[in-house]
């Protein structure tokens, strides 16, 4: 049987029959269809075996705003050796007529250029012309490129190339991907003359069409934000970069605890928050450490940037700026650990946490507040255990009977700020805190055992949740 062809396919295939080897820009002028047409058909046409798609990058290079005034008014160094021509000059002279940064550059390549002698004086150094300098290879370049655009290929000395490159804003390099569509041997006699519109293979399967849809892990967190917030929860929001004070400081961690350390939490290099609190709240804290801990607490510590490790420093900042009365707050997001990837742990993962503040709240009011969010998950069957966590006394841990696995397993940590924690940031209140990974609640749900099935692509499984 004939091959069917779409209308577009068919007008892709005769230009490139007539005129093999085409960009699609130029398949779109010769076949009059638009470039996303071109693009639809061409990976029809590809998906098919009939059509290649070779991918190419070209390299083009201009002058830059310092290029120009090279081209224009000489390279600094000879800006410098055309200033020395009648006399030699001082530092402060060439400084002078060489304002901003021309004056170090200018001085440093004619002196690895061997143009110049210096003579230190009592005063000032003396710069003078050593010998007489030639047209160097940078030079050429710039004034073969001029004020035109030249493709990598035309470039003849890389190493002057790559010494402009290395200047700020005196080359510019453009890169541009090129995509070059050719047939296929099968292709160049097809008969074309059947569209789509024309004979249909009637016993043929049909194509299947799966709609789109949001990932399974994504309808957990929505599912969690949406039962919280019809608990009567607010929910806030916080940078997924934080500064260790409210990231452990103000959460009571010392600040020689095992978790701050390299292994455990994801540092960002040379980058140091100046004022991460008030002063006040930077006294209190740091009292609180001093007093508690028994050791120098020190602020250089607290200035340190990490990728945060949960999501408790967003509330506890809450708590110390907004200091309400009553709240029932929660904050959902990605959270980040150092450490190794297992079928229950990843270095980034999602997490729901949420803090209640009044009067008389107790730790029964927050295993109810519990308890009702799990029914509304559709899990019954969990328990409450006693555990320790560091920034809050009581602390209960929730387990959850994971009936795949006939097990239990952990979930929520949970329980009430310690007094060290909240009354050194001028909160007098108890505060009812929780918090956990969403993963381990969606593997709950779709009965998985390894928290990577979320993250590995499996179209398959997607397909069918």
């Amino acid at each position: 049987m004939s091959q069917v062809f779409h209308d577009i396919e068919k007008k892709i295939l005769e230009t490139l029959q007539k005129v093999p080897n085409q960009t699609p820009e130029q398949l779109s002028k010769n076949t009059e269809l638009s470039i996303d047409q071109i693009r639809r058909g061409i990976e029809w046409l590809r998906l098919k075996g009939f059509a290649i798609v070779t991918e190419s990058e070209k390299i083009t290079f201009s002058l830059g705003p310092n290029g120009l005034d090279s081209l224009k008014n000489g390279l600094p160094e000879r800006k410098l050796i055309n200033m020395l021509k009648d006399e030699p000059k001082t530092f402060e002279q060439i400084r002078s007529a060489l304002s901003g940064a021309g004056f170090n550059v200018a001085i440093a390549n004619a002196k690895k250029n061997g143009w110049i002698k210096i003579e230190k004086g009592n005063s000032d150094s003396l710069v003078s012309i050593k010998e007489k300098p030639i047209e160097t290879p940078e030079e050429k370049l710039l004034s073969f490129i001029g004020e035109k655009t030249v493709s990598q290929e035309e470039i003849t000395n890389s190493l002057a190339m790559k010494i402009l490159l290395s200047r700020p804003n005196y080359i510019i390099q453009t890169s541009e991907k090129l995509k070059n569509i050719s047939l296929a041997d099968a292709a160049l006699s097809l008969d074309t003359s059947i569209s789509s519109s024309g004979a249909i293979d009637v016993e043929a399967d049909v194509s299947s069409i799966f709609a789109a849809r949001t990932h399974p892990l994504q309808d957990t967190i929505d599912e969690i934000r949406e039962i919280f917030v019809n608990l009567g929860f607010s929910e806030i929001f916080g940078s997924m970069t934080q500064s260790s004070f409210w990231n452990f400081d103000a959460l009571f961690t010392p600040q020689d605890h095992p978790a701050r350390e390299l292994q455990d939490t994801f540092y960002l290099e040379d980058t140091e928050l100046k004022n991460p609190a008030t002063s006040s709240q930077i006294k209190n804290i740091s009292l609180s450490h001093s007093k508690n801990w028994k050791y120098d607490w020190k602020l250089s510590e607290s200035q340190k940037m990490v990728l945060r490790t949960h999501t408790t420093c967003v509330t506890i900042k809450y708590l110390a700026e907004q200091k309400p009365e009553n709240a029932r707050i929660f904050s959902l997001g990605r959270v980040f650990r150092n450490e190794k990837v297992s079928y229950k742990h990843l270095v980034e993962f999602n997490q729901i946490e949420g803090i209640v503040i009044g009067n008389n709240t107790t730790l029964r009011d927050l295993m109810g507040i519990q308890k009702e969010f799990y029914k509304k998950l559709g899990l019954t069957k969990i328990k409450f255990w006693p555990t320790f966590f560091p920034y809050t006394e009581p602390s209960l841990q929730t387990m959850v009977y994971n009936e795949k696995l006939g097990k239990w397993i952990e979930l929520f940590g949970m329980g009430i700020f310690r007094p060290e924690v909240t009354k050194p940031l001028g909160i007098d209140k108890p505060v009812l805190a929780w918090g956990g990974g969403i993963e381990r609640i969606a593997m709950l749900k779709y009965e998985l055992d390894d928290v990577r099935e979320f993250y590995n692509n499996n179209i398959s499984w997607l397909r069918s949740v």
